[in-house]
């Protein structure tokens, strides 16, 4: 079957405006225009939006889903399938916020008791799976299984307390890197301070620190654009690079 711009709207729900806008991009371009000047859709540009709506669902960027889907080896069963399982993933963070509200609400109630841990741990498990479904390849390869699932444990028993102390501590480390970024003086008192609370930061969630851990977190940060887009985006362009120079400093 073949669809006008209007109809492919009505059927998608995307306005006409912005399939204008993928065609301007060279995201999803109409299979033809016909003589009348009106852009015309197959049904192979049909499953590509499909695939793009699947994506922006995923709140990912339009440059990125550009990127993926010109991919020579790009494979849309494996596409499908990937994005599956971040649903799920999705799902269970829901799941997991859903049970957290009805047993609060509950416990103002009266109807049960809510230990302190428990008030927490939806908000735990919902950031947990959404760096696992961020970072968790890479960082199970750079330091293996046991290690990851031994850092998942020990973060999702935080106390209370300690969780308000590891906020404080990366809000401390990212009011000195933003120090850092102005002066440009590594051997600071604000660059020690920077080393110090990251050391911190990390002391709450990793099961053992070495310095060669350290060190070597640093780097991911420079070499993966996603762990330097949390940095850069706190503390300005190219934070990410300017703290691992000071752990790569300081770490010894």
């Amino acid at each position: 079957m073949e669809y006008t711009i209007k109809k492919i709207a009505e059927l998608s729900g995307i306005s006409t405006r912005t399939l204008r806008y993928y065609d301007e991009i060279n995201l999803l371009k109409p299979a033809r225009i016909n003589s009348s000047g009106y852009r015309i859709y197959g049904t192979k540009e049909i499953d590509k939006l499909q695939q793009i709506l699947f994506y922006r669902s995923l709140d990912m960027k339009l440059e990125d889903i550009q990127t993926l889907l010109g991919t020579p080896n790009y494979d849309p069963q494996h596409a499908l399938q990937d994005h599956y399982q971040k649903l799920l993933e999705k799902r269970r963070q829901m799941d997991h916020l859903i049970l957290t509200v009805e047993k609060t609400l509950r416990y103002q109630k009266g109807e049960l008791i809510m230990t302190d841990k428990e008030k927490f741990i939806g908000f735990k498990q919902e950031k947990l799976q959404k760096n696992e479904a961020s970072y968790g390849q890479e960082i199970r390869e750079k330091y293996g299984e046991e290690t990851v699932e031994a850092s998942n444990q020990k973060w999702l028993n935080l106390s209370e307390a300690d969780f308000n102390q590891m906020e404080t501590a990366e809000k401390e480390l990212i009011d000195a890197l933003k120090v850092v970024m102005e002066t440009k003086d590594y051997h600071s008192q604000e660059a020690e301070t920077v080393f110090s609370k990251h050391k911190e930061w990390l002391s709450y969630t990793s099961p053992t620190y070495s310095a060669e851990m350290h060190r070597g977190l640093g780097q991911m940060y420079v070499a993966d654009e996603r762990f330097a887009a949390y940095y850069n985006n706190r503390a300005g362009a190219n934070a990410a690079q300017a703290l691992n120079e000071i752990i790569q400093q300081f770490a010894n």
